[in-house]
């Protein structure tokens, strides 16, 4: 069941030009179970009138703090109440919300993780999950993240850093105003709806999840639609930027 508690801020570091990684502690020390793929809610006030917006945790379960990551909206009120924050400094929060997870019961060979910007973040926070879903079951893994250039492909270092340890995981970011050739082991030149072709979405093996730009999760649902995965096999969460 969600919970309303406050969060303190321990720490934070630009993810990106444009976006921020915040790391907190629960503010009374307890416990906060939660499934990775799931979000919490920030609420403040906004001249006097109660708000809320919702950010995925962009870590696994167990571990200390609780990270976000936050993009920066123009004017955005929730951006300029995260992006003042000291260390220290508490916020008021609920959750954990949601059901963009994996799933006990699948019985699938591969999923594709198909993300833009902070749409990723549910992603890093399954690592585990997927690493563990690997030894269970033999599946394999492909993450392609959509971004502008290389400077906004968040935590690339440590999906890099996991795809080099484990082969049956493939970690490819699409750029779409950047030439290719950036360093990485693979990458693609177009958004990632173009990139998702080459994967060859299978019925018989793949679960596929989306999560970020709606323009993306809508054109990518269409698309593994068209290749046979039923509504079931494709898993969505839109992030829409609210001021």
């Amino acid at each position: 069941m969600p919970e309303h508690f406050n969060l303190t801020l321990r720490s934070s570091h630009m993810l990106a030009p444009s976006v921020r990684h915040l790391s907190f502690a629960r503010s009374d020390g307890a416990p906060l179970p939660y499934i990775a793929g799931q979000f919490l809610q920030i609420h403040f006030p906004i001249d006097g009138v109660a708000n809320k917006r919702s950010y995925s945790v962009a870590n696994s379960p167990g571990a200390e703090l609780l990270d976000i990551a936050v993009s920066y909206v123009e004017g955005g009120a929730a951006t300029a109440l995260l992006s003042a924050l000291l260390e220290g400094q508490q916020i008021e929060v609920s959750g954990p919300y949601g059901r963009f997870c994996l799933q006990p019961k699948d019985q699938n060979k591969r999923y594709l993780l198909i993300g833009t910007g902070t749409g990723v973040t549910p992603y890093r926070a399954m690592l585990p999950g997927l690493a563990q879903a690997h030894e269970e079951r033999g599946i394999e893994v492909a993450v392609l993240f959509g971004s502008r250039n290389a400077s906004e492909v968040l935590y690339a270092k440590e999906f890099e850093a996991f795809a080099r340890l484990h082969p049956w995981f493939r970690f490819i970011p699409c750029l779409s105003r950047e030439p290719r050739d950036c360093g990485w082991a693979e990458d693609r030149r177009g958004y990632v709806q173009d990139a998702l072709s080459d994967l060859q979405p299978n019925v018989e093996t793949d679960t596929a999840y989306l999560c970020g730009n709606p323009n993306m999760v809508d054109a990518c649902f269409e698309q593994l639609k068209q290749a046979g995965l039923p509504v079931p096999k494709i898993r969505r969460e839109k992030y829409i930027s609210s001021r």
